[in-house]
């Protein structure tokens, strides 16, 4: 059974840092999304297995999607956090590729079980 296990979700104040961490391995796409209540999933960053990786708009600069040598654990190092940022983060894996985009939520068949984020001013 495909499992992926996500943690190092918490509260930060605004301007701080956090790591999350995915542990799971053998696909050719994994990425972190995040998800407000009443919201669809918001695609962040995508790590393709030749590891290219692509990041939205709304965290390039901030975030950033990693691998262990191994690839068996997904990272997105948070840095500079705003209040914006609080949300439900979730880590996604499937068998396609993303070296050019962050493929959208209905894209990805396996998924973590969610690690919380918040933000505070």
């Amino acid at each position: 059974q495909v499992q992926l296990v996500e943690s190092g979700g918490g509260s930060v104040e605004a301007g701080g840092s956090l790591r999350l961490s995915c542990v799971g391995s053998g696909y050719s796409c994994m990425a972190w999304f995040r998800q407000l209540p009443g919201q669809a999933r918001e695609g962040l960053a995508s790590i393709d297995k030749d590891g290219t990786t692509q990041y939205a708009d709304s965290v390039k600069g901030r975030f950033t999607i990693s691998q262990d040598n191994a690839k068996t654990t997904l990272y997105l190092q948070m840095n500079s956090l705003k209040p914006e940022d609080t949300a439900m983060y979730f880590c996604a894996a499937d068998a396609i590729r993303c070296q050019v985009w962050v493929p959208p939520a209905n894209h990805f068949a396996y998924w973590g079980q969610g690690t919380q984020v918040t933000v505070s001013s």
